[in-house]
């Protein structure tokens, strides 16, 4: 009975006449036989008749009888609520990340890039209504996946990032930034963002970022731009070691803070600098705060009426009472 509601509730407040029906049965049942004033009772057989003892039952069962019908009044009932949600303005998302060597600096732990993956991968598990693409860069950029809803692909997209010789080593912010543009200027989406993230300065690439962030801003396209790393020095990769493992020395930490400020100005964005891990994924669920898809939920209740037996319960109790006080007990009226 716990899931069950009632849709009359204040039908209850008439088990306030329970109590008083009880006193007038009681101050009734003496007038419910007839009476004979006689000077002995010495000419007559006591009766202690088990059906006579029974009698007081009747009054019970109309008492059970009336509480079944203020139950069944008060509308008992449980219902089955599915939700089903539309998602009626959406957004296009592209994030444009730096695979640059120098995403292997351990500042951030296990080190920048592996740091990243794992809030990427957070942010778009919290996106389920938005389409979502990927776009990698260093001296050059690419699309790794394009605007697309299946979260499936863009999560393996996320896990497969990694540092290889796929593309020349430097960063090309305004390469990795028209990259992503390209990939959202033909959008219908209510709304086009960018989340570019790069732990340099650009050095890289034929198009400059205050380009690209003309173009976006054109085609009405905001950019979030997030600095990674710490300030100061950092472990950072020098060279490869014969083995095939790279070899880290401690390096200054430079970032193009003013570059990256001025596209998320420009493209009414905003610039966030990430210095720890816990920093880089307080960023992102700010982000996902201030880019909000509208959804629209519908909710279907399944109402499954309780009512019905108390009043065959009520029903039965009150026909048995009258069946037995015309009948076995007709004579003790």
């Amino acid at each position: 009975m716990a899931k069950v509601t009632f849709l009359n509730p204040a039908f209850f407040w008439l088990f306030l006449l329970i109590p008083i029906a009880i006193a007038w049965v009681f101050w009734k049942r003496n007038q419910e036989s007839a009476t004979l004033k006689i000077s002995s009772l010495q000419g007559f057989k006591g009766s202690n008749s088990f059906m006579a003892k029974l009698k007081p039952v009747l009054n019970v069962m109309r008492l059970l009888a009336l509480s079944s019908l203020i139950v069944a009044m008060a509308r008992p009932r449980t219902v089955d609520v599915s939700n089903k949600t539309k998602t009626t303005k959406g957004i296009d998302i592209v994030m444009a990340v730096d695979v640059s060597g120098s995403m292997l600096a351990k500042d951030l732990k296990p080190n920048r890039m592996e740091a990243l993956k794992r809030v990427a991968a957070d942010f778009v598990e919290e996106r389920p209504n938005d389409r979502i693409g990927l776009v990698v860069y260093a001296s050059e950029a690419y699309t790794k996946t394009p605007v697309t809803s299946d979260k499936a692909v863009i999560l393996e997209a996320i896990k497969s990032i990694k540092y290889d010789n796929v593309l020349q080593d430097g960063t090309g912010i305004g390469m990795g930034l028209a990259t992503a543009v390209n990939r959202l200027k033909d959008s219908k989406a209510k709304s086009k963002v960018i989340i570019l993230l790069t732990d340099g300065v650009n050095n890289a690439g034929f198009i400059e970022p205050e380009t690209a962030s003309d173009i976006a801003r054109q085609y009405g396209i905001k950019v979030y731009t997030i600095g990674i790393g710490t300030n100061g020095m950092a472990e950072f990769p020098y060279a490869i070691a014969p083995n095939g493992q790279f070899l880290f020395r401690m390096m200054q930490v430079e970032i193009d803070d003013q570059l990256l400020k001025s596209i998320a100005r420009k493209t009414e964005g905003k610039y966030f600098r990430a210095t720890s891990n816990n920093k880089l994924a307080e960023i992102y669920e700010s982000i996902n705060k201030l880019e909000t898809t509208e959804i629209k939920e519908l909710r279907f209740y399944d109402y499954d009426e309780k009512y019905r037996p108390f009043v065959w319960f009520a029903g039965f109790l009150l026909l048995l009472e009258i069946g037995l006080r015309n009948t076995v007990y007709r004579s003790f009226i």
